[in-house]
């Protein structure tokens, strides 16, 4: 099965963009609309959009996108701002990854390791987004020791099945080492499973699991609405 490659864009509305005329504004999201909804042959660019207003200060919205090359995602972002409302869209967050089999094993649900080479999102209301860096030391331990840590890990995640998880692979494409997705329509759910995560012997390996982002997933029309 190909590989994939996963981005995570978030955008920021300049305020100026909100003191144009109604009619201009009307024609510059239409713009931006059509390129996101644009039919692309053989899914080259899979496309979720959330809202991120009144959630985060800094971002107003973010895009999910999948595609199974890069030309393809530079293409997409390209043409998103060359139209007149990308004239007023800065970029504060940007995260690549790709799809990759784990090196570890999920003994309670082995048959989850095939899907890790394809996003398929569950398409529920709420995401939760941040970049991942372990420790040094981490990779300094045997395989059979992080197993073992990580078989805590994962038998703590399926006590959450309302909880799903996406984990893609940053090493050498971008800063982070991973970016993890969590899809749920139970934000309470996440709270405590990442609270009850916090405890579990693995995380004193962690460098850095933020910034974290809370999105809900809209219609891209809805969301250039509440711009």
């Amino acid at each position: 099965m190909k590989r994939q490659f996963v981005s995570f864009t978030c955008y920021k509305l300049d305020p100026a963009f909100r003191r144009l005329p109604e009619e201009e504004r009307s024609k510059a999201k239409d713009a931006f609309a059509d390129v996101i909804e644009k039919d692309r042959p053989g899914g080259e660019v899979m496309i979720y959009p959330y809202a991120l207003i009144g959630i985060r200060g800094d971002i107003d919205f973010l895009l999910w996108r999948v595609a199974y090359s890069l030309d393809s995602l530079q293409s997409m972002a390209a043409d998103l701002l060359t139209t007149p409302l990308g004239g007023y869209l800065s970029t504060p967050y940007s995260f690549l990854s790709m799809t990759k089999r784990s090196i570890y094993v999920d003994k309670i649900n082995p048959e989850h390791e095939d899907a890790r080479l394809s996003i398929v999102p569950a398409q529920s209301k709420y995401l939760f987004v941040y970049p991942f860096v372990k420790t040094r030391e981490w990779y300094r331990l045997s395989k059979s020791a992080r197993q073992e840590m990580m078989d805590e890990h994962i038998t703590i995640g399926n006590r959450y099945p309302s909880v799903r998880l996406h984990t893609s692979y940053s090493f050498g494409l971008d800063d982070q080492e991973f970016v993890v997705a969590f899809e749920t329509n139970h934000p309470e759910d996440f709270l405590d499973l990442v609270m009850e995560l916090r405890e579990v012997e693995a995380s004193r390996y962690t460098l850095r699991d933020t910034p974290i982002f809370t999105c809900i997933r809209r219609d891209v029309r809805e969301i250039l609405a509440m711009l």
